[in-house]
């Protein structure tokens, strides 16, 4: 049930930032999934790697090929969907007696984190995403009792 919450209200949250500050949440799903995984760090770090990895691919890119639109969406999410992928092939990372998987959150937020990065800007749209983010976690532990129990 808390995922649903999650996301629901990272939907209405990320629709809110829109329609009053003017900017996007790196897509509409974004801060929700975010939210969700907001107590693995590393999970956070690694997306948001992979979203400017692919922000930097899709500038260079941009410099021979006309891209924007759909053809920017579309690479955006194949590549951060890619990548995603290749990350999960890396071993653990051992820190402080855990296990650090290569995993990224989804396989879609990273291009959709690096779409609106290229559209509105790198600092604009992960600092939207975060707070965002942060604000959906804080609702689902206000309106849970603080029981946000959601992934082991």
């Amino acid at each position: 049930m808390v995922v649903i919450e999650g996301i629901g209200l990272g939907m209405f949250l990320s629709f809110f930032m829109t329609e009053t500050i003017g900017l996007a949440a790196g897509g509409i799903v974004v801060p929700g999934y975010l939210a969700l995984n907001l107590h693995y760090p590393f999970k956070i770090i690694l997306t948001l790697a992979v979203a400017l990895l692919v922000c930097l691919i899709n500038w260079l890119l941009g410099k021979k090929v006309i891209l924007y639109g759909r053809r920017l969406l579309l690479l955006s999410v194949i590549l951060g969907y890619l990548f995603g992928y290749l990350f999960k092939l890396f071993p653990p990372i051992s820190f402080q007696k855990e296990a650090l998987n290569w995993e990224v959150i989804g396989y879609v937020i990273p291009g959709l984190l690096a779409y609106w990065s290229a559209r509105q800007g790198i600092i604009e749209t992960f600092s939207c995403a975060l707070v965002g983010s942060v604000i959906t976690r804080l609702l689902l532990i206000l309106i849970n009792g603080g029981k946000v129990a959601i992934f082991k």
